[in-house]
């Protein structure tokens, strides 16, 4: 079974533990999420799942996404001042990484440097403080030449 696959099988397990009914649709809004490793937002998922059942509506979109994020199983990144619009979701089981937004074309580059961990640690042990989970967002735009 390949990542993908492993990816959507954790989706389905996740809406059924949760008692929700895996139906076509529903199924197409996880194996849209699956297939492209990038940060879709609601319209976004809704225009893939679409292509596989036509009858997917927005509303089951954010009723699907609600209950996987409820479960742990996606998260929901707001970032905000860059542009980048709504609501945008990523699987929940990727290991911890960071953001840079681009704020012409709303992209979103993952990325993790052990400097900036040390460095936020650093400082919340200056100030007293146990880092417990951060994150981090840039928001940036291409420079040319």
């Amino acid at each position: 079974m390949d990542g993908q696959a492993r990816r959507i099988e954790r989706l389905e397990r996740g809406l059924r533990e949760a008692g929700v009914r895996l139906t076509r649709q529903r199924a197409a809004i996880l194996r849209a999420l699956a297939a492209e490793g990038d940060h879709p937002g609601a319209a976004d998922l809704l225009a893939r799942a679409r292509r596989a059942e036509p009858g997917t509506s927005l509303a089951t979109v954010y009723r699907t996404l609600a209950v996987l994020e409820r479960e742990g199983l996606v998260g929901r990144h707001a970032f905000d001042g860059g542009g980048a619009g709504a609501a945008r979701y990523e699987l929940g089981d990727a290991p911890h990484h960071d953001h840079l937004i681009d704020v012409e074309t709303g992209a979103v580059v993952e990325f993790r440097d052990d400097r900036i961990e040390a460095l936020q640690a650093e400082i919340a042990r200056e100030l007293g403080y146990e880092v417990v989970d951060h994150r981090l967002e840039l928001f940036g735009r291409r420079r040319q030449g």
